[in-house]
């Protein structure tokens, strides 16, 4: 709707303008084209709301994966460590194993420690591979998930990474944890 004389019209039906004729469109011609290439209809509309929600989904996601791919590489961690709830379990079952021990006075020394730091042991070590096992599902699930949603957007190389190390961590954890239940890996010393 800009400014046109009866001139300029005539010369653009006929295909030929002038550089004085380009240069008297005003800018409101731009701004009707511009229009005429949005949205008429409501269901143009609600695309192109669906496409912005998108778009926050997907940055939701990524912080999601972010933040899953950063308690799996923790609970690696922890489930080689240590953690506050396996301490609790093993000074718990040595408490148990000493009252066990004080109730029975004709016990031998070898079920004395079977029953007070054995048992404590495997607790740890329980309570050990539960943490290396949840890093390991978590740091599977992150890796995993950007096959069940948009495959055109990449996992970012840190999550990608950061998870990897959560599984890793994992899997380390899990098998020190079996060789330590099992006493494999440092076992109780002989009584003898």
């Amino acid at each position: 709707m800009g400014t046109k004389t009866a001139d300029e019209t005539g010369a653009e039906t006929a295909g030929t303008t002038t550089d004085d004729e380009k240069t008297d469109v005003t800018g409101t011609d731009a701004a009707d084209e511009v229009t005429e290439e949005a949205p008429h209809s409501e269901e143009d509309a609600d695309e192109l709301a669906a496409g912005d929600e998108a778009v926050v989904a997907d940055g939701s996601v990524g912080v999601g994966q972010g933040a899953g791919a950063v308690v799996s590489a923790v609970l690696g961690f922890v489930s080689l460590t240590g953690s506050w709830i396996g301490t609790l379990a093993g000074a718990r079952q040595t408490l148990v194993g000493q009252l066990q021990t004080s109730a029975s006075s004709g016990t031998t020394v070898a079920k004395q420690l079977e029953v007070i730091y054995g048992d404590a042991w495997q607790a740890t070590a329980l309570w050990a591979g539960l943490f290396a096992l949840a890093a390991l599902v978590t740091g599977v699930v992150v890796l995993a998930r950007p096959a069940f949603g948009n495959p055109a957007r990449p996992q970012a190389a840190w999550i990608k990474s950061v998870s990897w190390a959560g599984v890793a961590l994992g899997v380390v954890g899990l098998l020190l944890a079996v060789l330590k239940y099992t006493d494999a890996l440092l076992g109780l010393p002989s009584a003898g």
